[in-house]
């Protein structure tokens, strides 16, 4: 198995890499940051090991096909977790044959501004949207419906994503990205009031199953960071229900997919594809609640299988995100623990360690630790989590 991938990640190093050694495959790992990933399996004690690392340029899918058929051996399926390498991962395996996801879709998904146009183009969840790249693009907008979302065309974890409330605004968060970032395609959006959500699908290409969905709590705007997610088990219900139906419309069928969405006084409206499993620890959560292999079960699609009768758990399953609030250095910080009783699974991951330098990016990413749980209901899964959570804190000096 061929798994593509950019930076280090514990979904793949602590899932899927694991995954596919308990499936007898061989893993060899292509990558544009061999040095950070060999790096990390320099340590001991991992649960698994990639069989090899190679060097290449992961972005650009002829780099791929081009490193691939040098190799002696033929791959036998080609995956990849990222948000940025699903089109490079699709066209590599359409050119072997192998089962993949549509990179059309994938392309679509990942470029958010094309995903709206895509949308548009089928009369479906029509929104207003434009493309800025500089200060005379966002100049020659006419009219923007403000309050309006703004975020990189092709961004992750909420990195440079905020709510602007007039024009002021909105020319100030573009100032700022583009200061750090000339010419980055920033995505202007009509702002949606109400609850997130999410919806969980996995496929083989023939028939599309709903996991469930988290609903998620957010941070205040302007910013959007995700506090916490409750799981719902099952295909969405009532108007909720259509965004299954957008999903299958755009195109996705293979694979795992992480749809995000809001439920508004007009019914589901779609935030963003994400065309990969859901990440942020919420995938282990989810292969605890729904007491499944899901790691496994997504790579044995990309060896053709199709997929299983899935008998899921109905669990109750908790994630809480921890924030900084402030920027500064880590001076004390909990330790990680598992805890596994008869009825409740709470699992503590910390994020960052004591001596670690927190900048603030108002995003996923100044999350300090993670703590899921799953249990046999949400009463008493809830007072599990509220009980773990008073025993860890924090401290951060300037």
């Amino acid at each position: 198995m061929i798994v593509l991938a950019h930076v280090p990640t514990d979904s793949v190093n602590e899932g899927f890499l694991p995954a596919a050694r308990s499936l007898g495959l061989s893993v060899t790992l292509l990558t544009d940051c061999a040095d950070a990933h060999r790096a990390h399996f320099a340590r001991s004690g991992l649960p698994a090991y990639p069989d090899d690392i190679l060097s290449c340029d992961v972005f650009n899918p002829l780099a791929v096909i081009d490193a691939l058929t040098q190799r002696a051996v033929r791959p036998a399926a080609i995956f990849s977790n990222s948000d940025h390498l699903q089109t490079s991962t699709s066209v590599a395996a359409d050119y072997f044959g192998l089962p993949r996801k549509d990179w059309h879709t994938t392309y679509r998904a990942k470029n958010k501004a094309q995903m709206r146009v895509h949308l548009q183009a089928l009369g479906i969840d029509t929104l207003w949207h434009a493309t800025v790249c500089d200060p005379a693009m966002l100049s020659a907008l006419p009219e923007v419906p403000f309050p309006a979302v703004v975020k990189p065309r092709e961004g992750v974890a909420s990195l440079q994503v905020s709510l602007a409330r007039d024009r002021a605004e909105l020319q100030s968060q573009c100032a700022a990205v583009w200061a750090d970032h000339p010419g980055r395609p920033m995505l202007i959006e009509e702002y949606i009031d109400g609850p997130l959500h999410t919806l969980e699908t996995l496929g083989d290409g023939k028939s599309l199953v709903v996991l469930g969905g988290f609903q998620v709590r957010l941070s205040p705007p302007p910013h959007f960071i995700e506090h916490e997610a409750v799981w719902v088990p099952g295909p969405p219900q009532g108007e909720a229900a259509r965004v299954l139906e957008i999903v299958c419309a755009f195109g996705v069928g293979f694979g795992a997919c992480h749809t995000e969405f809001v439920m508004s006084s007009r019914g589901p409206r779609l935030i963003e594809i994400n065309y990969r499993n859901i990440g942020d620890y919420r995938e282990f959560l989810l292969q605890d609640a729904l007491d499944m292999a899901l790691f496994e079960t997504v790579l044995r699609l990309y060896l053709g299988q199709p997929l299983p009768a899935l008998q899921l758990a109905d669990r109750a399953a908790h994630i809480r995100y921890f924030v900084a609030c402030e920027a500064g250095t880590v001076a004390r910080a909990p330790a990680a623990f598992a805890e596994r009783g008869d009825a409740v699974r709470l699992t503590y991951q910390p994020l960052r360690a004591v001596g670690d330098a927190i900048a603030l990016t108002h995003s996923n990413k100044d999350y300090l630790g993670v703590l899921r749980g799953a249990g046999p209901d949400a009463g008493t899964l809830a007072l599990a989590m509220d009980a773990a959570a008073q025993r860890l804190s924090w401290e951060i000096t300037a």
